[in-house]
């Protein structure tokens, strides 16, 4: 059964449950800020392919209207520990409402939860601050690009010396093909090389399977073929007129020829011409390699806030990235050493657990 919350001298009540009411997708897609990502599907992804632990925290107003959502994801590893996060594996996530006194009281429902499952920690990946005694993440950044009505106004936008660069690779004369489900496969082996080469765990092919079975009209594939072989890829999610790019990766093959930069300039052309006029390149650390090379495109980085609770906290003002630094290098170089197939056996195992 749900647990229910009705504050004294509150016009809000606030009830935890394990699958979303009837009423939550239609509330999402009736307000023009919400992500995509806060529609059910995406946080019972979690549950059906990891078998993570969801919650649905829905606030209603006196005569029973939804009047603000907030999905959770308890996440446990045996390297993290249990935590939970508003979501994992996607770029945005947190309370979507408009009063602000029903959000801190959603946040505060969600993090009772949380200390109730014994997590360590709760976060919530908000494109807004809210108010209250949260640490808060700013070292995060959204990257996005507005987009001009015509690929000849996008060419000129960009400039001569990434014209040139994206020309560069046109002379290797790769080949581009666009799909779903079917590309899966391409995207992963080029997905999944890159990601052992950055010393990162790969997600597991049925992650990606899953997506775009269950939103295959948000879902695109593009793969840039080099001499027969797929040499880079991108996954792409594509609603209301905006375009992300969760996930892409070229092959050390590829790069120094340009094959990232005709990759992207693929990407860009194609959701220009379906019409949207703004690309979200993702997250990105302030001042890191992907924020720049983001930022060479045009990209203009937004502020994301991460508000958290933690149930030991250290003794600072903000929030420290998750793990310490110094253990995060030392594994991210034993994983790069790995062979491939020992790192796509074992990566897939170990990512769900992680903080992403």
């Amino acid at each position: 059964m749900p647990a229910s919350v009705t504050p004294a001298e509150s016009p809000w009540s606030v009830s935890i449950r394990p699958l979303p009411s009837a009423d939550w997708d239609a509330f999402v897609a009736m307000r023009p800020e919400a992500s995509i990502y806060l529609m059910s599907g995406w946080a019972l992804l979690a549950r059906e392919v990891f078998g993570h632990r969801v919650f649905f925290v829905e606030g209603r107003d006196a005569a029973g209207t939804l009047c603000g959502v907030l999905p959770v994801v308890q996440q446990k590893s045996l390297l993290l520990g249990n935590f939970a996060t508003s979501l994992p594996f996607f770029n945005y996530g947190g309370a979507l409402c408009e009063n602000v006194s029903l959000a801190q009281l959603m946040m505060e429902r969600a993090r009772e939860l949380a200390e109730g499952l014994g997590c360590s920690y709760l976060e919530f990946r908000d494109t807004v601050q809210w108010p209250g005694e949260w640490i808060v993440r700013t070292d995060k950044v959204g990257m996005l690009l507005e987009l001009p009505e015509s690929l000849t106004a996008l060419s000129q936008q960009l400039g001569s010396k990434l014209r040139s660069q994206v020309k560069r690779a046109e002379r290797e004369n790769p080949t581009v093909r666009t799909g779903g489900r079917e590309l899966v496969e391409d995207f992963y082996n080029v997905f999944a090389r890159n990601m052992r080469d950055l010393g990162t765990p790969v997600y597991p092919r049925k992650f990606f399977r899953a997506l775009v079975e269950r939103f295959p009209e948000l879902c695109q594939l593009l793969v840039l073929d080099w001499h027969g072989a797929p040499a880079a890829a991108a996954f792409l999610i594509i609603a209301g007129g905006r375009a992300e790019i969760p996930w892409a990766a070229c092959s050390a093959e590829a790069r120094p020829w340009g094959g990232n930069m005709k990759l992207y300039w693929e990407v860009l052309s194609l959701v220009s011409e379906r019409g949207c006029r703004l690309f979200d390149f993702g997250r990105s650390t302030l001042g890191a390699g992907t924020y720049n090379f983001k930022k060479q495109w045009g990209a203009k980085p937004v502020p994301l806030y991460w508000h958290r609770w933690e149930r030991r906290p250290a003794k600072r003002g903000h929030a420290a990235p998750a793990a310490d630094g110094r253990i995060m290098r030392y594994a991210t170089a034993m994983w790069q050493r790995l062979p491939l197939r020992i790192a796509n056996a074992v990566g897939p195992l170990v990512s769900p657990g992680l903080p992403w």
